[in-house]
C-alpha cells in the first residue's frame, strides 16, 4: 500500500532523513519510533507529499511526486497540531471539510457518532475538550473513507484518560482493515496499534521490527516514560546507563526498561544526580492499558 524507497531529505546541510526505504502491506499497522529530531515527522511529511524528496514514495502505485493529488486522496492525515475555525459549528467543520475533499453526501451526525461525538454536531469547535477535538480530527480524516490513515504524535497533548479513548478508537479503526502509519514515543501506544514498528535514529531507519520482538529488544516487562527538562535528558540517560538501566531519548523525555523488582530503583539514581523528574509513566510492555498507570510528582 505504501512503498518507501531510497528516501532522503535535507534542510541546507542538515539531513532530516537518510536513505529510508520501508514498505507497509494493505491492512498493516507499522509505528515510526525514535526520539524528537530522529525524523520521524519529516517522513510523514515526504509520504504526504507536503515537502520535496529524494527518492520514490507510492501510495497504491500512484508516485507522490507524479501524482500527488492521487496519492493523497488515498490518504486522511491527522496532525499533532490541530487547526480549526474555533467559532465554526462542529457540524458545519464537518460540511466544510467535506467540500474541499468533494464530498457531498456526508450525513454528519452519523460521522461523529462513528468517532464518538454524537451529540455534540450543534457546540462550537472552541466548545469541545481537547480529546474531543483529535476526535474531530480523526472524523475529517475519515471523510471519504481512505483505506490509508496517517498520524503524527497525536495524542501528545492528551492527558492520560484522552489518550487512552483515543488509543481505544485507533484500534477499532486499525482492525477494520485500514492501513495505519503512525509516529509515536509511548510504548503502549505501539503495543497496541502496531503490527510492526520502524526505529528512526538520527534520520537513519535502524531497524524494523514485529512488535513482539520490539517489546523483546527492550528487554524487561515494564518500561517507564520519564518526562524530565531538555536540559538534563542526556545526564539522565547517562546515570541510568552507567548502572546497567538501557535508557533512551525518546519523546518529552527517556524511556527505561524495568523488572517488576526494580522499578523504583531509576528514581533514586536520577535522584543522586540531581535530575529532576517532572512527571512518569509505568507501562507493562506488550500488555499495555494505556493510561491505567499514570503519576505525577517531582523528584526529590
Amino acid at each position: 500500500m505504501i512503498a518507501i524507497t531510497h528516501v532522503t531529505r535535507r534542510f541546507g546541510r542538515h539531513v532530516a532523513v537518510r536513505d529510508v526505504s520501508l514498505s507497509i502491506a494493505p491492512g498493516e499497522s507499522v509505528a515510526l519510533w525514535g526520539p524528537n529530531g530522529a525524523g520521524k515527522t519529516t517522513l510523514i511529511r515526504c509520504v504526504l507529499g507536503l515537502i520535496r524528496c529524494s527518492g520514490r514514495i507510492e501510495v497504491a502505485g500512484r508516485s507522490v511526486r507524479r501524482r500527488g493529488k492521487a496519492a493523497r486522496r488515498l490518504i486522511g492525515y491527522v496532525p499533532q497540531e490541530l487547526g480549526f475555525y474555533d467559532e465554526l459549528g462542529v457540524s458545519e467543520a464537518i460540511r466544510y471539510f467535506a467540500r474541499l475533499k468533494g464530498l457531498r453526501a456526508v450525513r454528519p451526525a452519523q460521522v461523529l457518532e462513528s468517532v464518538g461525538l454524537a451529540g455534540h454536531g450543534a457546540k462550537r469547535v472552541r466548545e469541545l475538550s481537547g480529546g474531543m477535538k483529535q476526535r474531530l480530527a480523526l472524523a475529517i480524516a475519515l471523510l471519504g473513507d481512505p483505506p490509508v490513515l496517517v498520524l503524527d504524535e497525536v495524542t501528545a497533548s492528551l492527558d492520560a484518560v484522552g489518550r487512552g479513548e483515543f488509543v481505544r478508537l485507533l484500534e477499532g479503526l486499525s482492525g477494520a482493515g485500514r492501513t495505519l502509519l503512525f509516529a509515536s514515543h509511548r510504548i503502549e501506544e505501539v503495543s497496541t496499534l502496531a503490527r510492526r514498528v520502524a526505529v528512526l535514529e538520527k534520520g537513519r531507519l535502524s531497524r524494523v521490527q514485529t512488535c513482539a520482538d520490539f517489546a523483546d529488544s527492550l528487554g524487561r516487562s515494564t518500561m517507564l516514560h520519564l518526562v524530565m527538562p531538555v536540559a538534563v535528558r542526556a545526564r539522565a540517560v547517562e546515570s541510568l546507563r552507567a548502572v546497567g538501566f538501557p535508557a533512551q531519548l525518546n519523546g518529552v523525555g527517556i524511556v527505561v526498561p524495568v523488572s517488576q523488582d526494580r522499578k523504583a530503583a531509576p528514581f533514586r539514581i536520577l535522584a543522586d544526580a540531581r535530575v529532576p523528574i517532572d512527571d512518569f509513566e509505568i507501562v507493562p510492555v506488550g500488555k499495555a492499558e494505556p493510561g491505567a498507570a499514570h503519576h505525577q510528582g517531582e523528584a526529590r
